[in-house]
């Protein structure tokens, strides 16, 4: 009797104590529910229901907020009643408030930036398989913020639209050679070949990239023109090679904060001299740790660089910047038409996958797209020369 007496006092306290550290987040109303209590931070109509199953202790909410709240998320210990990405919206535009230690994250949150570990992670979250990226992406198989030039253009046309635009940044002739750090499944170097002329090779660590890539290329018999290889960036100066033209479009995310002087040294070493580098990126405004949750989950490794960090070192590089452009708003509806694609296909990948990693992944896109929305999370394209290049055009010509 007395031993449930104290279990149930230990709920009780457990239970105020993480309502008490959820009210930081009152600058909208929602409803905490728990058991038969229900709870109303902030003032006024709430938007939607937090619905734990059990309480968070509060030390874990200290330790990584995102961490804990994501996890809960996962195991179905929290459901949203109302929006998803709505409620994804409230907590993220009030990031400052979330909390994480990490000094007791530290290896989680600043992993090795050796290649073996490295390539480890980016196979992790590439390497899911192809069947299930072509489900909710388009038929370019692009996996990086779209373009929308007209309100009404689709996923589809708005990919289409992003790789024109990158390619026209470069001001691309026939003949010329291209290299596309983290190339994906190819679109961008298919469209330059077909469009322009070049000869472009990629370089991906991810298997599944590597083999859909070459499939396309032969598909599209653009051997002559085209090749793909599974490389790690720092073997780049190894080759040999000197390209006129250097694209990366989300990639520089993975290499790490240690590693970003080390990135651009070895685009510097294979990009001829006025050779254009157009680097694409998901950034942030600070030089902070980032999201817990996404780095143990999503992109093991991955660290966002800010701004002004990477305009920094470029700056040591000789790299003359010609232009940088946000596309932030960009993100965030390409973000919600991969999630709507994903909640379509939703039957198919519940034969792919269970239940904790679909609602991992839901997690993923609606809190992305949500980041992006809030201004936590932002991207930019980044266009440089290799020293100073007098032979371009004077006004932008894109």
């Amino acid at each position: 009797m007395l031993e449930k007496l104290k279990e149930k006092a230990e709920s009780i306290a457990e239970e105020k104590a993480m309502v008490s550290f959820l009210k930081r987040f009152d600058e909208n109303p929602f409803l905490v529910r728990f058991q038969d209590n229900e709870y109303l931070i902030g003032e006024g109509e709430p938007a939607f229901t937090v619905d734990f199953k059990k309480p968070i202790p509060v030390s874990e909410l200290l330790k990584s907020t995102s961490i804990a709240l994501g996890e809960a998320y996962m195991d179905k210990n929290l459901t949203i009643e109302g929006d998803l990405y709505n409620a994804l919206v409230h907590f993220l535009g009030q990031m400052g408030k979330f909390s994480t230690d990490e000094k007791l994250l530290g290896k989680l949150l600043h992993p090795s930036v050796a290649k073996k570990f490295q390539a480890r992670e980016v196979q992790s979250h590439y390497d899911i398989g192809n069947d299930f990226y072509k489900l909710w992406l388009d038929k370019t198989m692009s996996y990086s913020c779209a373009y929308f030039k007209h309100d009404d253009d689709d996923l589809y046309q708005a990919q289409v639209n992003k790789v024109d635009y990158i390619l026209e940044k470069l001001h691309l002739k026939e003949g010329m050679t291209l290299l596309d750090i983290g190339c994906g499944w190819g679109f961008l170097l298919i469209e330059a070949a077909k469009k322009y002329k070049i000869k472009g090779m990629g370089i991906t660590l991810s298997h599944e990239q590597y083999a859909e890539f070459n499939r396309r290329i032969e598909k599209l018999n653009l051997q002559d023109y085209l090749t793909v290889k599974l490389m790690d960036y720092r073997d780049l100066p190894k080759t040999g090679r000197k390209f006129d033209r250097v694209v990366s479009v989300g990639m520089v995310e993975h290499v790490g904060r240690d590693n970003y002087r080390l990135f651009n040294d070895c685009v510097k070493s294979v990009l001829k001299k006025g050779g254009l580098f157009l680097l694409h990126y998901i950034s942030q405004l600070k030089e902070d740790s980032g999201n817990g949750w996404m780095q143990k989950y999503i992109f093991p490794g991955g660290e966002l660089p800010s701004l002004r960090e990477m305009v920094d070192i470029m700056a040591e590089e000789d790299f003359h910047i010609l232009d940088i452009e946000n596309l932030r708003r960009h993100y965030n509806k390409t973000l919600l038409c991969w999630d709507k694609n994903f909640h379509d296909h939703m039957d198919e990948i519940k034969k792919m996958f269970d239940e904790r990693f679909i609602r991992m992944w839901d997690l993923y896109l609606a809190g992305c797209a949500a980041a992006f929305y809030t201004g936590v999370i932002e991207i930019h394209q980044i266009l440089i020369t290799n020293g100073v290049n007098n032979d371009l055009p004077i006004t932008r010509w894109y």
